[in-house]
């Protein structure tokens, strides 16, 4: 691909496409750039079917993919579909994500498991896809959408941060094997924003800890329920942070690293260069209500003994 090719002469493939960031980056590339050809992958059929038809109308042209990005025969089955349609990928977006939540102690295995398949395995898997022919064409770019959470890991998010921290490290790697390919590597960094990403933590939760009511971190559980609501205020659309995206999609030179979040770069500054890390402990413990597990607990030893 030449340095020079305009977005709407490329084609681009985005991960998690059928709802919240993934469908937003679609729509927002199909009418910035009519003529763009977009691979869009998900689950959900219907869901990818609706971002489609929006693409489409405003000038795109669509291949529509179902994909579980978990499973690596479908993530190669997607690379060949792609390639079969329009003979090439541009750019590739890892978007594809989600966050699972609670005490470390409390996630069951398949459940941490699949995190990383969707989160880490499945974007590497469709990387290796992709890059052999980006080579061959003389370049592309790769965008891996990860988290501030993927640079500061917080209580019950564990899992969530390590695939993301994880990832964060194979996008660092990659960017300096590729750079002789001139395929640029580049991460997004979001903050809060307002998807159905906290229903997904919600259901997670369901799932992995039916009771919370009978563990230890009750009282932080029940403080999960208002995360949403404490953050609200802070949130992005879905459409700022797909903005963002299509700026490292189109910069001559692409950043490492795109932070999509207000006061994100204040926030990693602060807590990663200035506050010891007793006092960034001590935030998080309290914003997450382990402060609350605390007081239940010691005041639950005292009565014991």
């Amino acid at each position: 691909m030449s340095a020079n090719t305009p977005l709407s002469e490329q084609v681009v493939l985005i991960t998690g496409a059928s709802a919240g960031i993934g469908a937003a980056l679609a729509q927002v590339l199909a009418k910035k750039f009519p003529g763009i050809r977009l691979v869009l992958a998900a689950r959900n059929r219907a869901k990818l079917d609706t971002t489609a038809t929006y693409c489409s109308k405003a000038g795109a042209e669509v291949l529509v993919v179902p994909t579980d990005m978990s499973s690596i025969e479908q993530v190669d089955a997607l690379a060949r579909a792609a390639i079969l349609r329009f003979g090439r990928v541009d750019a590739l977006v890892n978007n594809a994500g989600y966050g699972q939540m609670g005490p470390l102690e409390l996630i069951p295995s398949a459940s941490a498991r699949r995190q990383f398949e969707v989160n880490l395995l499945g974007p590497l898997a469709l990387s290796r896809a992709l890059i052999p022919g980006m080579r061959d064409r003389g370049g592309g770019r790769i965008i891996n959408i990860s988290s501030l959470g993927g640079r500061l890991a917080f209580p019950f998010g564990g899992i969530y941060s390590s695939s993301k921290f994880a990832l964060e490290g194979l996008s660092d790697a990659l960017r300096m094997e590729l750079e002789p390919f001139n395929i640029k590597v580049s991460v997004i960094e979001p903050g809060p924003v307002t998807t159905d990403f906290f229903d997904v933590v919600a259901q997670g939760v369901e799932e992995t800890v039916p009771d919370p009511e009978q563990t230890p971190y009750r009282a932080a559980f029940k403080k999960l329920e208002g995360l949403q609501e404490q953050t609200s205020s802070r949130a992005w659309t879905s459409e700022r942070v797909a903005e963002v995206i299509v700026r490292s999609l189109t910069d001559p030179r692409p950043r490492p690293r795109y932070i999509a979040a207000t006061g994100g770069e204040f926030l990693l500054f602060i807590m990663t260069k200035v506050l010891p890390t007793w006092a960034v402990d001590r935030f998080w413990q309290r914003f997450y209500g382990i402060d609350l597990v605390a007081r239940e607990w010691q005041e639950q030893m005292k009565n014991k003994n």
